[in-house]
């Protein structure tokens, strides 16, 4: 398993918690590598402040740079694609040989190192000056990442190794997976520590003071966290916990009037009131910095492209989503954008004018006679879009999670796996997205309610293939056998097997550690 365990040592660790620190709120201005010490960098709070920037970005850049989408949205049927390098999950035949399946296993695991390099290092290596509060959030940080990346890897391979520590094993790799059992206790445990250590905070204007996570933040992820194990009191109490905090707001609700659901994804409200985690991107002028989305998605036909480079639009909408809005829902063109729709802040190449999508056969790149809007802003317009890189890659953070999610992880959690529900609170939290999307309050909700208004919120954002893997089998079985999985041009259809809701390990870590392949060992915890 070189690639979990490569470069562990004591001397890489040091040099991955140093590498990535910043002194700027805004990820940026890193300081040079040979100007680093263990005892002059961390002699002040502002730097140990600094020292978890970069955890939320580099490390994270292969898993959302295809990864994400290729399994998450392409699997679930959300997005269409025949780029041979991420159509795989479309007919259900991702392999373990697949490059951008390692992508994604290889940046899960950087996290947990580079967070396990701060829990088990960072205390010992700050300055007599530094405050123990501000040393407790910086590790609360590292403790939310970790549970986070582990987060995704149960959902996706289920059972794989628990590592606390990357020095346990730099000089034998060879180990067993743990039970999920075990990894999600390890994933609430380290929520729970997240709490304990992390700041309070109130989202508010001051976008720039929102980019880390808070007390809430965790107390979000571990919600949903409950809600995946059916844990239904302990994440409806967590639920309401953040509500009752008034820590996050839906941008366009009630409280956040003058903005609306569109405004979600663009640069300028990045870390909004709304952002509960959210990765941070900031080209720097090297290869991973920055965010792919407004490349992958969007359009780009020969004649207009929104992307800055010559090509875009590796992803698009499925056929089976394209028709899930109802002609009131106004995050439909916020999300997918149809022919005749007229974007007046997306300009596009070569004529630098606004977007007005082109009729079905000439939006490009997929042949869907759609193209995906959210996180595409068009090409570079000032402050409207800030920079792109040399690769032409943006600054438009990625949710990992938002309030909306929250609010309707609380209505799940109140219908408690019951039929339907008229609790006041639930229906609160439920009408309040709906509400959002210009639809009309409900009186009584259902499972089947709740779960189809997450496809359309969170569509293209990673959840819909997540929330499909936690109803019962038959059921998802049957939703993706019957969606439409081909293009515009011909129609295609799927059923997955038990054995695709998990996918495969990668071959080279499986021909480096077999033990991945031996039935799962319990986990002893300290």
């Amino acid at each position: 398993m070189k690639n979990l365990f490569n470069g562990y040592k004591l001397l890489i660790l040091t040099i991955i918690l140093f590498a990535f620190g910043s002194c700027q709120e805004d990820f940026t201005n890193r300081p040079p590598e040979d100007a680093i010490s263990l005892d002059a960098y961390y002699s002040s709070n502002e730097q140990v402040n600094s020292a978890t920037n970069g955890m939320y970005s580099r490390t994270w850049f292969q898993f959302n740079n295809k990864f994400f989408y290729a399994v998450a949205e392409v699997g679930s049927g959300n997005m269409y694609t025949n780029s041979s390098d991420v159509n795989a999950m479309r007919t259900f035949a991702l392999t373990g040989s697949d490059p951008e399946l390692l992508n994604g296993w290889n940046s899960l695991w950087a996290n947990i190192a580079q967070a396990n390099s701060i829990i088990n290092f960072l205390p010992a290596r700050v300055g007599p000056s530094v405050s123990p509060e501000v040393v407790n959030n910086a590790v609360g940080e590292a403790y939310f990442m970790r549970a986070t990346a582990y987060f995704y890897l149960v959902r996706l391979w289920g059972a794989v190794p628990i590592i606390e520590n990357n020095l346990d094993y730099a000089s034998s790799p060879i180990i067993h997976t743990n039970r999920v059992e075990d990894i999600y206790k390890l994933i609430e445990l380290d929520y729970q520590a997240a709490i304990t250590k992390l700041v309070e905070k109130t989202r508010t204007a001051n976008y720039a003071a929102n980019g880390h996570v808070s007390k809430g933040s965790a107390k979000s992820m571990l919600a949903k966290v409950y809600l995946y194990e059916k844990k239904y009191p302990e994440a409806k109490t967590m639920a309401e916990e953040v509500i009752n905090s008034g820590e996050f707001k839906l941008l366009g609700g009630i409280q956040l009037p003058g903005k609306s659901f569109g405004d979600l994804f663009t640069y300028g409200n990045n870390n909004n009131e709304e952002s509960i985690f959210a990765l941070q991107w900031k080209g720097d002028g090297n290869y991973g910095s920055a965010n792919n989305c407004n490349t992958q998605f969007g359009i780009s036909n020969g004649t207009i492209s929104t992307s800055n480079a010559a090509y875009g639009g590796v992803f698009a909408p499925s056929q089976d989503i394209m028709s899930a809005y109802s002609p009131l829902d106004v995050r439909r063109k916020e999300t997918i954008m149809l022919p005749g729709d007229v974007y007046p802040n997306i300009k596009v190449s070569p004529s630098g004018g606004i977007l007005t999508v082109p009729v079905a056969n000439q939006i490009g790149g997929q042949g869907a006679g759609s193209a995906i809007k959210k996180y595409c802003i068009g090409i570079v317009n000032g402050s409207a879009t800030g920079p792109a890189d040399s690769w032409a890659m943006m600054d438009n953070n990625t949710y990992i999670m938002r309030y909306a999610d929250l609010l309707l992880i609380h209505a799940e959690a109140t219908l408690a796996g019951g039929s339907s529900t008229t609790d006041t609170g639930a229906l609160a939290s439920f009408n309040a997205v709906r509400n959002r999307a210009g639809l009309s309050s409900l009186s009584s909700i259902t499972f089947n309610d709740i779960f189809n208004e997450r496809r359309l919120e969170l569509c293209f954002e990673g959840d819909y293939w997540f929330d499909l893997g936690r109803i019962p089998r038959a059921q998802a079985t049957a939703i993706m056998a019957a969606q439409n999985r081909g293009n515009m041009l011909s129609a295609e259809y799927y059923s997955p097997e038990a054995s695709d809701f998990l996918i495969d390990y990668p071959d080279n870590d499986v021909a480096k550690n077999p033990l991945l392949l031996e039935p799962p060992v319990p986990y002893i915890f300290n």
